[in-house]
């Protein structure tokens, strides 16, 4: 059985070379006068902040942006957005030295936290070395899955001496909202059954140790249209508060995640505007925070990813342009299954040493490989390209989110992809 993934580009051409902006194609190409090939991403971390500040001024004050590092874990991009959102999301040791680093590195945060440091733990799985460092950390929130992991979070917490703030997460039973969110209710390995819900919490409320504020819920995912976005939020609001009442929870915290989505080709992007003037109408109680934790939308489009073509060869009339890199590099396309389009990136310089004639594929369709012993190492398949050389560059924009974080960095053993800021 053949490999089809991810699925054909046709009838799409590659993108214009312009859609990279001047200071990427000057640094890539300054990259290929180098001894080594090409295989790189490159961060503009003003994007990152910028999309950051236009999130933030669009939310009310009640709402709090932290950044989930998950995303994209490169420090310069982590230490770029901390003066521009309220606190990190983090699930490992390594997240959280990232974020209390960054949160030392950003002089003046968006919104002073009332606990410090600003950062909320997820995770379905928090081994009890992660659960140790998190209520060391003292972090803001820790999103406690199941109830052996309260007992864990409590039994840590008495022998520190410390009284842990926990938020249990919770996977609805239904979310009476239509559009591009995963509804709740179905099985999962993340966070208590909302039936469940009333007996973990009677339960922790007898642990010593543990400062239950609220809730986690998060229930959606990509999801580029706003109004549901809110309503989502409203609901996450008043289930949060209802919940609260009739459980004896002091409400103080609801994480509703993150879920905002990421436009692809042909796709219209989220309206950040309208998404805030519909939250603002949302009213929680007063003293009560609502975290959004997005990861994906702010970095995004502040990432490319490059990778010179080392060959170009037909086989049974089909194109090829094979990278320097591929899914142990950049995996996403070929994990979401997604067309992620490309630019070709023109270097004139070649290497007058070689023997054959530098190959090329001209005004017809290419499939991009990567470099490992795999056929599932494909990252875009049948676009239409006006010319692709060995030499040259090809360059998948919008590479900032899941991209170095999501890939198979040992599989052959090749050298992983470097990463710069602009």
């Amino acid at each position: 059985m053949s490999v089809q993934f991810p699925p054909s580009a046709a009838p799409l051409a590659a993108h214009p070379v312009d859609v990279l902006p001047a200071p990427v194609r000057s640094r890539l190409l300054e990259m290929a006068r180098g001894a080594e090939p090409v295989s790189a991403y490159v961060y503009d971390a003003e994007v990152a902040a910028g999309r950051a500040r236009e999130l933030r001024a669009a939310l009310p004050d009640w709402a709090a942006v932290y950044y989930a590092v998950k995303a994209n874990s490169f420090p310069g991009i982590v230490r770029a957005l901390a003066p521009h959102v309220d606190g990190f999301e983090v699930a490992s040791v390594s997240e959280l030295e990232l974020a209390l680093e960054a949160a030392e590195f950003a002089e003046t945060p968006a919104v002073v936290p009332a606990v410090v440091p600003a950062v909320v733990a997820a995770g379905p799985a928090k081994s009890v070395p992660v659960l140790t460092a998190l209520v060391r950390a003292r972090v803001e929130a820790i999103n406690a899955e199941s109830l052996l992991e309260l007992h864990r979070i409590s039994r840590i917490a008495v022998a520190e001496g410390i009284t842990a703030r926990v938020a249990l997460r919770v996977n609805p039973a239904d979310i009476p909202i239509s559009g591009s969110l995963h509804m709740g209710g179905a099985p999962s390995q993340f966070g208590v059954a909302e039936p469940d819900v009333p007996d973990v919490l009677a339960a922790a409320g007898k642990l010593p140790g543990l400062d239950i504020v609220g809730f986690h819920i998060h229930a959606a995912s990509n999801n580029l249209d706003a109004d549901t976005h809110a309503a989502y939020l409203r609901w996450c609001v008043e289930w949060s508060v209802r919940t609260a009442a009739a459980t004896g929870i002091e409400l103080r915290h609801i994480d509703i995640g993150g879920g905002i989505g990421v436009a692809f080709e042909g796709e219209t992007p989220f309206d950040m505007a309208r998404f805030g003037e519909l939250t603002a109408l949302v009213e929680p109680p007063v003293g009560v925070k609502v975290v959004l934790e997005p990861g994906r939308f702010l970095v995004a489009d502040c990432g490319w990813y490059a990778a010179e073509v080392t060959d170009v060869k037909a086989s049974y009339g089909e194109w090829f342009a094979v990278l320097r890199g591929g899914i142990n590099h950049f995996q996403l396309p070929t994990s979401w299954d997604i067309v992620h389009n490309v630019a070709v990136l023109p270097v004139d310089v070649w290497d007058a040493g070689e023997e054959c004639p530098r190959p090329a594929a001209e005004h017809t369709r290419v499939t991009v490989v990567g470099e490992l012993c795999t056929p599932e190492d494909t990252l875009l398949r049948d676009v239409y390209v006006e010319r692709v050389r060995a030499g040259d560059l090809v360059v998948f924009p919008n590479a900032g989110s899941y991209g170095w974080e999501f890939a198979m960095h040992a599989f052959l053993g090749h050298p992983v992809a470097g990463r710069q800021l602009l």
